[in-house]
């Protein structure tokens, strides 16, 4: 199975261009060239599981239409989508940012979902996706250290109870480095996929390890590249992974 994790930055685009003729303008842009290059790219991938962080779910740059539907279209996938910001958080009720969203991807059948909101931070969403053989969560953690660890501990008592297979991936922001997960890792057991700490951001110079694909020891990684691809502010990060084959059966079975 290969598994993708994109923050795509709304495909706003990136670069010095962004910051002109102001700081930041790039931000308010129509996006939808940005948008055909990345799906270009997400189909020479070739996922079966794609993360995307910073999806633009049908605001005026987008022309009103959900990013995550036009590539789940495009590749013919199943998709789920969520805005980042709790319903009655002030984001909520702000154009532009509550239709700011992460979204997952995949040719599997999606069995369940469910959509959890953090109790600290700005954006707070976590997605939970189950297929037939794992669960999967998706996150996109607080700039702030202490909101982050918080966060981790809510991930956490989410996770505990689940017998499946998990793959928890996404932004997690760990500006103090991939130390700041020791002991979340140590508490959920799961393994980075990515043990060399192959950096990921800034795109055009990568020294940041910020996206990250935790996963249980049931899952075997078999091959982790960063393509260097420049569409966004985030590389894309891609594993190729295989479930071992003697789990016990209430591991299969959630």
């Amino acid at each position: 199975m290969r598994f993708l994790l994109y923050n795509i930055r709304y495909a706003t685009g990136h670069g010095l261009g962004y910051h002109l003729p102001l700081p930041f303008s790039g931000f308010f842009r129509h996006t939808a060239t940005t948008l055909n290059q990345i799906v270009e790219f997400i189909e020479s991938v070739k996922p079966d599981v794609i993360a995307l962080i910073e999806v633009d779910a049908g605001s005026y740059r987008s022309h009103r239409c959900c990013q995550a539907d036009i590539i789940a279209k495009k590749l013919q996938q199943f998709h789920i989508v969520e805005t980042k910001y709790g319903n009655n958080s002030l984001a909520s009720k702000v154009p532009v940012l509550n239709k700011q969203s992460n979204a997952l991807l995949t040719s599997k059948e999606i069995t369940a979902h469910q959509f959890h909101y953090f109790a600290e931070g700005v954006k707070r969403l976590v997605i939970e996706v189950e297929l037939a053989e794992l669960r999967i969560f998706i996150v996109h953690l607080s700039l702030k250290y202490r909101h982050r660890q918080l966060q981790l501990e809510h991930l956490h008592r989410l996770m505990k109870d689940t017998r499946k297979p998990i793959i928890v991936a996404g932004d997690f922001n760990t500006f103090g480095g991939s130390r700041e997960l020791e002991l979340f890792k140590a508490a959920t057991g799961l393994l980075d996929a990515n043990p060399m700490h192959y950096p990921s951001y800034p795109s055009r110079a990568p020294h940041r390890q910020l996206d990250f694909i935790l996963h249980s020891p049931q899952i075997e990684p078999v091959d982790f590249h960063i393509p260097d691809i420049q569409l966004s502010d985030h590389s894309p990060v891609v594993c190729d992974f295989h479930l071992k084959t003697n789990l016990p059966k209430e591991n299969r079975d959630s």
